[in-house]
């Protein structure tokens, strides 16, 4: 995905907002759980969410998403942001984020089965192991906050 970003989407800095990368990204990472599932889904958690560079207005904001991990219902996409100079063409990294979403049957509005992630690559198989991690810390947060509400 490419966004061009615009004199409205800017703080005072004359950056993009963070909410709005935030927004790209949920958007990117809900198309690709989306295209992966053939199904509805919503956000259910965003991890990790890391803001390294700013992107500047004229600059064009590049969003990838790739799915490191698929259980039941739900997925977990890696999205990376980089930035462009359209007059130099000089790119780079300026955020990454993992976001997990749940498919949604759209009789029933319950969570409903997705297909499995095929890893062939090394790089994918690592990054599966990574997000395997990922999803039982967040788990674990998950309880904790569960437990400590009560």
């Amino acid at each position: 995905m490419a966004q061009l970003v615009l004199p409205h989407e800017a703080n005072v800095h004359g950056s993009v907002l963070g909410g709005t990368v935030m927004h790209w990204i949920d958007l990117a990472a809900a198309v690709t759980a989306n295209r992966h599932c053939r199904r509805p889904v919503v956000t259910a958690a965003i991890d990790e969410m890391s803001f390294l560079a700013p992107i500047n207005v004229g600059q064009l904001a590049l969003i990838s998403a790739r799915i490191t991990l698929v259980d039941k219902s739900s997925m977990e996409i890696r999205v990376e942001v980089g930035s462009e100079d359209l007059l130099t063409g000089e790119q780079r990294h300026t955020s990454t984020a993992y976001v997990t979403f749940v498919a949604i049957d759209p009789v029933t509005s319950r969570p409903a089965p997705v297909p499995p992630l095929i890893l062939e690559a090394d790089d994918e198989k690592a990054g599966h192991a990574r997000a395997i991690e990922r999803r039982r810390q967040r788990l674990a947060r998950r309880a904790e906050s569960t437990t400590a509400g009560r």
